[in-house]
């Protein structure tokens, strides 16, 4: 596996292409990759998963401009509330937002009651407002933020919680680009240096992933941070015993990915 990820991106760097061709073959290349170093910690399909969703939301976008009504949320599978999300996500893209679900009638709505479609564990970064960048409203998301989108027992509990009380069928670990709890942990482990204060429980958690990312070519910050996601994901998969029983019965699906700050496009690369 790792042999074909540096063949993979052996013959991807030496084409010539437009910025968003090469921005989606570089993405392509650093998913590949990391499939080699984290084989023993995340399924072969791992990537697979990334490349058939990212077509998909290609055509999401070119369809931004059609708002078709989402089912109800009690009702979705997980593949249909990511579908959802993505399809928000390339209204954002686009700015062709329909900003759903944020009248007074949906707020008094939702007070008596929720249904959310999905969790989030996303990253604290201001920048990175999953109901924003998934053109989403009042009650559709249960939403985690943590610098480094990192899990603990406390995150790992208030998933279950989410996912026990709502039956939401869908986790979302959301990473993003030049992530700086990421870049802290990679500044921390090229120095040698140890992160001040109560940073350090961010490093931890995050340095398997730097360490991954320093085996491959290319951009060491961004393999990192696609690399973390990996790992939060494969680690909300295991975890037991709640999370990995919905996942093994089919009736939950965790995914990652990663937001990119100059396009606000969303791809799955986990």
């Amino acid at each position: 596996m790792k042999k074909q990820g540096k063949d993979t991106h052996d013959n991807i760097v030496t084409m010539t292409a437009s910025g968003l061709k090469r921005r989606r073959l570089f993405q392509g290349t650093i998913a590949a990759g990391i499939v080699g170093v984290l084989s023993a910690l995340a399924p072969s399909e791992l990537i697979g998963r990334y490349v058939g969703v990212e077509l998909g939301h290609a055509a999401f976008a070119a369809e931004a401009t059609t708002h078709a009504a989402p089912a109800e949320p009690g009702n979705l599978t997980a593949d249909e509330a990511l579908k959802q999300l993505l399809d928000g996500n390339a209204r954002y893209v686009a700015s062709k937002q329909a900003y759903p679900d944020q009248s007074t009638e949906r707020r008094l709505e939702v007070a008596k009651g929720q249904h959310p479609i999905a969790v989030v564990l996303g990253c604290a970064d201001s920048r990175v407002a999953p109901e924003l960048l998934f053109d989403q409203g009042l009650g559709s998301l249960f939403v985690l933020r943590v610098a480094g989108n990192i899990t603990d027992d406390v995150v790992k509990g208030s998933i279950e919680f989410g996912v026990e009380e709502f039956h939401i069928p869908l986790v979302v670990v959301l990473g993003h680009e030049r992530c700086g709890a990421v870049k802290a942990t990679l500044d921390a482990s090229m120095s040698g240096g140890e992160a001040p204060g109560h940073i350090g429980s961010l490093v931890t958690p995050i340095k398997p992933a730097v360490e991954q990312a320093k085996l491959l070519e290319g951009d060491t910050l961004d393999l990192a941070i696609i690399a973390n996601v990996a790992n939060m994901t494969e680690e909300l998969k295991k975890c037991e015993p709640l999370l990995s029983e919905l996942v093994h019965a089919g009736k939950l699906r965790v995914v990652g990915a990663r937001y990119d700050l100059d396009t606000g496009e969303v791809t799955i690369v986990a």
